[in-house]
């Protein structure tokens, strides 16, 4: 029930967060001497007037589909938890992380060229829309590139994804060790969503310039390496320069995502809960809100993740 529960929650935590993360993706990877979009609110705009609303929501399928198995090894990862300290709780979301970078990666590459596919344009035609769907996309990049076009990101994928997972889980265990978030206390959901909700911006803002690299390098289809997209960066300031473009789309995302994920893995365990009970209102058990993503993450308190 906890991974059908995650299942779901992340299903929920995609819908809400993709529009955002299409935004981040265009400010990342937009031309810096020629830019296109001025900042977060003028790209959302932009994007519902040039593309229409659905245009918010390209490359959405990449991650819908890679839910389950990145559960999968999200959940199995956690389940090898021991003794829970602040110390595990790092490690084990940093192993966890680090496992679910081999699907991650693949999801993000097909995400992201959907996302700037036909950019600035209401419908692709039939002559310029290179990929139909996201299967389509990583089958043309596998007969283009082969394997290696699949995996095009894969390092900084694995640099974003460990350390962030780790703080992810620490962040979060030490906020509801000092807030107190115990089944019976006080106020325990909202503590939980703040709780949730501050990790995953602690997260994505120690792990951002990383991804801004990820995007360029997996947005720009031709070659290049991490360190080619990353020395490319100087003109703008550097990582921290180029850092500003979508940061604003990203934390704003944040914590919605991780409220909506942690507010339905929370009812669905709960009617769950009531009806192998038979009858009474069951005790709702803290289940923080990936990044981003579409990470989610058990705890021996039954915990969810995504930012």
């Amino acid at each position: 029930m906890d991974f059908l529960a995650g299942c779901i929650g992340g299903a929920v935590g995609v819908l809400v967060g993709h529009p955002f993360d299409t935004v981040k993706v265009r400010l990342q990877v937009q031309n810096v001497d020629k830019p296109l979009y001025r900042g977060t609110f003028h790209c959302f705009q932009s994007i519902v007037r040039q593309e229409s609303i659905l245009g918010l929501y390209k490359g959405i399928g990449s991650p819908m589909m890679g839910l389950t198995f990145i559960n999968a090894i999200v959940f199995g990862a956690m389940r090898m938890l021991g003794r829970d300290t602040p110390t595990n709780q790092f490690l084990a979301g940093a192993a966890a992380g680090a496992i679910q970078s081999v699907i991650c990666c693949p999801i993000e590459l097909a995400k992201t060229r959907l996302q700037m596919q036909g950019t600035g344009e209401k419908k692709v035609s039939g002559g310029r829309r290179l990929y139909k769907n996201s299967m389509d996309c990583l089958w043309r990049i596998y007969q283009r590139e082969g394997l290696r076009g699949i995996n095009r990101g894969m390092v900084t994928t694995f640099v974003r994804e460990t350390p962030a997972f780790g703080v992810y889980f620490l962040a979060y265990d030490v906020q509801t060790r000092a807030l107190g978030c115990e089944p019976n206390a006080p106020y325990t959901i909202p503590k939980l969503l703040f709780a949730g909700g501050m990790s995953g911006i602690v997260c994505w803002i120690s792990t951002y310039p990383v991804d801004v690299i990820k995007s360029r390098l997996q947005a720009d289809g031709v070659g290049g390496s991490t360190a080619t997209v990353a020395s490319a960066t100087r003109p703008e300031g550097g990582l921290g320069g180029c850092s500003r473009g979508g940061l604003t789309s990203t934390l704003l995302r944040a914590f919605p995502v991780n409220a909506a994920i942690f507010a339905t893995v929370t009812l669905v365990l709960t009617y769950a809960q009531e009806a192998e009970a038979g009858a009474g209102p069951a005790t709702c058990e803290p289940l923080p809100p990936p990044p981003h993503q579409t990470q989610l993450q058990p705890q021996p308190q039954s915990q969810v993740s995504s930012f």
